[in-house]
């Protein structure tokens, strides 16, 4: 039986992306979490700036932490302005948090932010994924069937 895809999140605006996740990492479950920001990160959010590429999420304390994620200050900021690369929280209910630590605890899962995005109501949102890591032959495998689809339709797109 096929497994059921998860639903696709309102995204109004994607601030930031990690292509790469998807080529390192099994996708297994995805979690849209609110991120608590302080102004300045959001104006800077607002403007595009922001990188999630080598970020990680952890569960510490029944709380769970993005960390390493950089939004850069605000260039109109004054003294009060933010720390670019502070840990950042992620709001989750409860019983998604203690799923997703029991998961990284038993099973050896790594918690990978996807996206970050503005949603319909302009908040600041992380998709956030439970994921297994690849090894060398995954990946080449992952290689091959993106080149193949990418001949695949360069054929049909000849041959009509």
């Amino acid at each position: 039986m096929a497994r059921p895809q998860h639903k696709e999140f309102e995204k109004t605006k994607i601030v930031a992306e990690n292509r790469r996740a998807r080529f390192e990492y099994f996708i297994d479950d995805v979690y849209e979490a609110g991120i608590m920001l302080t102004g300045t990160e959001v104006k800077s959010l607002r403007f595009g700036e922001g990188s999630i590429a080598e970020a990680y999420a952890e569960v510490a304390k029944g709380e769970v932490w993005l960390v390493n994620s950089n939004v850069p200050e605000f260039s109109h900021g004054n003294r009060f302005n933010h720390v670019p690369k502070r840990p950042r929280k992620l709001l989750l209910k409860e019983r998604e948090i203690a799923k997703l630590h029991g998961a990284v605890e038993r099973k050896g899962m790594t918690l990978v932010p996807l996206s970050i995005y503005f949603n319909g109501r302009g908040r600041a949102k992380v998709e956030l994924a439970l994921a297994r890591g690849k090894n060398a032959a995954d990946k080449r495998n992952t290689i091959k069937e993106r080149d193949w689809k990418r001949e695949q339709s360069r054929i049909m797109r000849d041959h009509g």
